[in-house]
């Protein structure tokens, strides 16, 4: 799956965490545009793995702070 199709992927799975509506980009963070908790990562994290069947490692979310890191993360994930 290319750069392009896993962020339409994920642009639909973060929808339902996006409570506040935030325009989602490249540059937008987790914890302070969208303002997610660690309970709320951990559970966008699970929602990530379930659906590209892959696992995204504690080292690999500790460096993923934004959304175009974590696109370009799990497209090399999926090789």
């Amino acid at each position: 799956m290319d750069r392009a199709a896993t962020a339409a992927k994920i642009a639909a799975l973060i929808e339902p965490f996006n409570k506040k509506g935030v325009e989602v980009t490249d540059t937008t963070t987790f914890a302070g545009d969208l303002e997610f908790d660690s309970l709320t990562v951990m559970d966008f994290v699970a929602e990530i793995e379930d659906a590209f069947d892959i696992i995204i490692s504690m080292n690999q979310q500790a460096e993923i702070e934004n959304y175009g890191q974590l696109i370009d993360a799990v497209t090399k994930l999926q090789g």
